[in-house]
């Protein structure tokens, strides 16, 4: 995938089949990181049931979603994206970056969505206190930092604001014992409680 650094092969053929299908209007995407992709494999029936489209990238960054964000969303003709992206900028899988420069990258595929009609919801960062593939960094402010950056942004501009991060950070903000086994990924607990979160905002 060295050429494909947003890895926009990953869901070309799904995208080619579903293209192909009649959109009834009521599509909703789902993108984001690894947090997101993983979700269909804990819960599969919760996206098969509804006929969500998963469109997570494991260690993704903002830039390399935004990047895809045409193809796996926008040509999708969603009528929501649910967007959950920013923990690995924070981990600096690409290297180090701004909390502006995540906001203005999570901003580009708002705005982008918001000019083709899509109607978005944007989720806030799920807690942790360190990252078990990069030991070095201590995300616990950068979290919160950005957290408030989307929940403002999402005042301003109207837009619904899924709050994962209260419901689900630990005494030591941390993501809760409970709800993860990696201190980072959700686990089966923690993606039911983000359904169960989630779910008031898709009943729409």
């Amino acid at each position: 995938m060295q050429n494909d650094w947003a890895y926009l092969e990953k869901y070309a053929i799904e995208n080619q089949l579903l293209l192909k299908l009649p959109n009834n209007g009521n599509r909703i995407v789902f993108i984001g990181d690894s947090i997101t992709e993983f979700w269909q494999q804990y819960d599969s029936a919760f996206f098969t049931q509804n006929k969500y489209i998963n469109r997570g990238i494991s260690s993704q960054t903002t830039s390399q979603i935004q990047e895809r964000f045409q193809n796996d969303v926008i040509d999708l003709e969603p009528k929501y994206v649910i967007i959950l992206a920013g923990i690995n900028d924070i981990a600096e899988n690409n290297g180090p970056i701004s909390i502006e420069e995540i906001m203005n990258n999570i901003v580009s595929m708002v705005e982008k969505a918001l000019k083709n009609n899509i109607e978005v919801v944007l989720c806030s960062i799920l807690p942790a206190s360190d990252f078990y593939w990069n030991p070095k960094i201590k995300p616990i402010e950068k979290i919160k930092q950005l957290n408030v950056l989307i929940e403002a942004y999402c005042l301003i501009e109207k837009i619904k604001f899924v709050d994962y991060y209260t419901p689900m950070v630990d005494e030591n903000f941390g993501l809760d014992k409970k709800f993860t086994d990696d201190g980072v990924h959700p686990n089966l607990n923690g993606y039911l409680k983000m359904k169960t979160i989630l779910e008031s905002y898709l009943k729409l």
